[in-house]
């Protein structure tokens, strides 16, 4: 373990102390702090092993061992210079994206002309002095430095970011599509970024966020990242989340939502891509009347591995929190979900389900599932649930009586369970990029010539 701190130290340690040099000119005392205190707890503990409870599954060895550098002005260069961005953006946000190369804000290939607000820099907004007392009452109070050694480091280590306030009474029609592209000129150096968002939207306002990550290239990588957002009192707001990174990188991620009273969060996550991802997702309910649906799909083969940490927190009454999770896995391919609810004292007439249900495509595929339910309230409805297990042959047989082939059949049963999740993305360009992506896994088309 020691080992293992001093590698680490000796990987952050010289682009902590560089860029706390530049933001002792730059950035105000209270960010500074935070930054510190973040790289002091990392030093402390540093990533997480498999001897801790909440990462037992999951073996992020290959991340410390690597000595990942930061990303080159060059890289980000190359990337916006040979125009690669264009397959990844929507055609709904094409006047409302903010685009982030290798984690840093390029206003240039960004567009706000359909928004009603102007996003920001974090960073630099924040050494501007703009909205820095909304930031500094936010910033690192929901992804806390203290949650995990990947927290601690993006907290200390982050760049750029997005900041995105969305005024009281405003509803946003066009979808705001945050898009984390990576990629690097010397493909034989890997690198590390640290994305970081932070999304206010204020009392009575509607918006939908699209965050996707993305690669040029088959870089090795790391895109350890955070999401923070604050959802106000009688607020809605839509999220997907699609994450699409290169089969050689890592993907560590936490997102983390406050919930205000009245107030709805919708969210639909997709995890398709990295050879190792994890998704750590908080949503706490601490005002009356709060609701929120928490929803996701991963899909993986060959060695991919993918793990989502779930806590919905019900702290008040009169809550409701909604769950669906599916996986689909082939090859030797892993996934771990593990989901959390609480029902604390007090927060009477909560009604929280949460279902979790995986599809073996092989026989070496192997999935850990463990749904949770904590109540210390008497009055509510809660329930939980998990089903691992392959394709029902009755139904093949069934389809192949009507005239289909054992492979479509099995193509279009893996379609239609994962389709149940896509379903309920609203935004075209996203569910038709998903449909050729599950279908490209399928090898297969459901077209018949």
């Amino acid at each position: 373990m020691l080992t293992q701190l001093a590698r680490e130290e000796s990987t952050y340690s010289s682009v902590f102390r560089a860029q706390s040099e530049q933001a002792s000119r730059t950035e105000p005392h209270w960010l500074r702090q935070l930054r510190e205190n973040a790289f002091e707890r990392f030093e402390q503990v540093g990533f997480p092993t498999v001897a801790d409870e909440e990462w037992k599954y999951t073996n992020v060895a290959p991340i410390a061992k690597t000595n990942f550098a930061p990303p080159t002005v060059s890289s980000e260069a190359r990337l916006t210079g040979e125009n690669n961005l264009a397959r990844f953006l929507l055609d709904e946000a094409h006047e409302s994206q903010l685009v982030f190369v290798n984690g840093v804000f390029q206003k240039e290939l960004s567009s706000f002309d359909g928004l009603p607000i102007a996003p920001v820099d974090l960073v630099a907004g924040v050494r501007a002095g703009q909205d820095e007392s909304i930031v500094l009452e936010h910033l690192a109070r929901y992804a806390r430095p203290d949650q995990n050694g990947f927290t601690a480091l993006n907290t200390a280590l982050f760049s750029s970011g997005a900041f995105i306030r969305i005024p009281s009474g405003a509803k946003i029609d066009a979808p705001i599509h945050l898009l984390f592209i990576s990629g690097s000129v010397d493909r034989a150096t890997p690198f590390a970024s640290f994305p970081r968002a932070l999304i206010i939207v204020e009392k009575g306002s509607e918006a939908t966020i699209i965050e996707s990550y993305a690669s040029v290239d088959e870089s090795r990588y790391l895109n350890n990242a955070i999401v923070e957002m604050v959802v106000s009192e009688s607020a809605r707001l839509q999220h997907f989340r699609v994450q699409r990174e290169s089969p050689r990188a890592f993907h560590v991620a936490t997102t983390k939502v406050d919930v205000g009273r009245n107030a709805g969060y919708d969210t639909t996550a997709i995890n398709l891509g990295a050879a190792l991802s994890r998704h750590d997702i908080g949503v706490m309910m601490d005002h009356e009347g709060a609701e929120c649906r928490v929803d996701g799909l991963y899909m993986v083969d060959g060695d991919q591995h993918t793990d989502t940490h779930s806590v919905i927190d019900h702290r008040q009454p009169r809550c409701t929190s909604h769950q669906l999770y599916k996986g689909i896995l082939d090859g030797k391919s892993r996934a771990v979900f593990n989901g959390k609810v609480f029902v604390r004292h007090g927060a009477q007439q909560t009604d929280a389900r949460q279902t979790n249900k995986n599809l073996l495509l092989s026989n070496e595929a192997h999935v850990d599932t463990k749904p949770q339910l904590e109540i210390f309230a008497d009055d509510v409805k809660c329930a939980h649930g998990a089903a691992i297990g392959q394709l029902d042959e009755d139904e093949v047989f069934y389809l192949e009586s009507r005239g289909i082939n054992p492979a479509l059949a099995r193509n279009i049963l893996t379609y239609g369970f994962a389709e149940e999740v896509i379903e309920k993305i609203t935004i075209d360009s996203i569910k038709r990029e998903l449909d050729t992506a599950v279908l490209h896994r399928l090898h297969a088309s459901l077209i018949v010539d």
